[in-house]
């Protein structure tokens, strides 16, 4: 499939805080804090001195406490016209939203909101332990809605890691395991042996939803000489990135074409995606996104995504007036008490445990 004449990088590009994207994507943020041991309110056992609180993003020592004043993270805030997932590779995440529903999640799981119409949500970091401490990696991936579906109802789901789909294959002089986030993953590992994950379904309302869409998500992480071969995907239109986030680097094509750690590159969707290693002692993690363009306008001021100006007015107008129903809990910036397990309680009431 494809014509493989074509280059298998077609743009490479420095990775930050908040990554770049192609539509249907608006933006990944990577949220990589070293917490110290928690207080008693779950809040870092660290003066607070000398950082900007409600406005902390200045990695002093190592982490951040974002907009939180006594718990890391994201006390109430608004969203309309997109979705968020959020993949959580180490520590908790407190979540509590205007629909009532409430999670606390982490260790490996995603939550896949979708904002739809308007919602406003909280996103706590509680820093659980007290003699240890409270490390925290997250990646959260705004997904753009089309224009028929950003005023649906708002809607939200768990991905809990003990279920997610995910594979270790074993090659020579290495391993790769792949786990599968979103949609499906079609890969061939060194002796052509073929390999698919099915990630659970999306919200109803998604763009990944959409038939032919091919939205997917997937997590590999290559040690020594581990290979895994990636299947084009079914459109040369889908946009694809890779993104080496951590460790070494990545040897990417035929041509083996090396990626440094904090670099990522947009390849060519319609050749097979070919990673490599690059030595024996050597690790290195990456996240491949890829899907079919919307192919609308975006209009975006702050948490709101729309198609134009008008809408993002509207938008703004209307959470002046509604708060997007409310909002039910007690503080801004609710946490969980600590004993808590990792759980969901859905809008209907429902609990949901991994």
């Amino acid at each position: 499939m494809g014509d493989h004449t074509q280059p298998m990088i077609l743009e490479r590009f420095e990775l930050g805080a908040q990554w770049p994207t192609v539509d249907p994507f608006l933006f990944v943020a990577h949220h990589r804090d070293a917490y110290p041991h928690g207080n008693t309110n779950m809040g870092p056992q660290a003066p607070l001195t000398g950082r900007r609180i409600g406005m902390d993003f200045d990695d002093i020592d190592g982490w951040n406490m974002y907009h939180g004043s006594s718990v890391p993270g994201f006390p109430q805030h608004p969203h309309r016209g997109f979705e968020t997932i959020t993949y959580v590779r180490q520590g908790l995440i407190d979540h509590s939203d205007s629909m009532g529903a409430t999670a606390r999640f982490g260790r490996g799981d995603t939550q896949w909101m979708t904002a739809g119409a308007g919602v406003v949500h909280a996103e706590m970091f509680p820093l659980v332990n007290e003699d240890e401490p409270n490390p925290l990696e997250l990646f959260q991936i705004w997904l753009n809605l089309p224009s028929s579906n950003k005023m649906v109802e708002p809607y939200f789901t768990m991905n809990w890691s003990e279920y997610q789909a995910r594979r270790i294959v074993e090659s020579p002089g290495g391993q790769v395991e792949l786990v599968n986030i979103v949609g499906t993953m079609s890969a061939t590992d060194a002796d052509s042996t073929e390999i698919r994950l099915q990630a659970p379904a999306p919200p109803p309302d998604s763009w990944a939803a959409h038939p032919g869409s091919q939205v997917a998500i997937t997590h590999i992480q290559i040690t020594g000489n581990g290979s895994v071969s990636l299947d084009p995907a079914l459109s040369a239109s889908v946009n694809r990135t890779l993104y080496v986030f951590d460790g070494e680097a990545v040897c990417v094509g035929v041509n083996a074409e090396r990626v440094d750690s904090g670099v990522g590159v947009r390849v060519s969707a319609d050749q097979p995606l070919l990673l490599q290693g690059v030595g024996a002692s050597s690790s290195v993690d990456c996240l491949i996104m890829q899907g079919q363009p919307i192919g609308e306008p975006v209009a975006q001021y702050g948490p709101f995504v729309m198609n134009d100006k008008a809408e993002l007015v509207k938008a703004f107008e209307d959470y002046n007036r509604t708060q997007f129903g409310g909002w039910p809990w007690p503080s801004p910036d609710p946490v969980h008490e600590r004993k808590a397990q990792r759980f969901a309680v859905h809008v209907d009431g429902s609990v949901e445990r991994p």
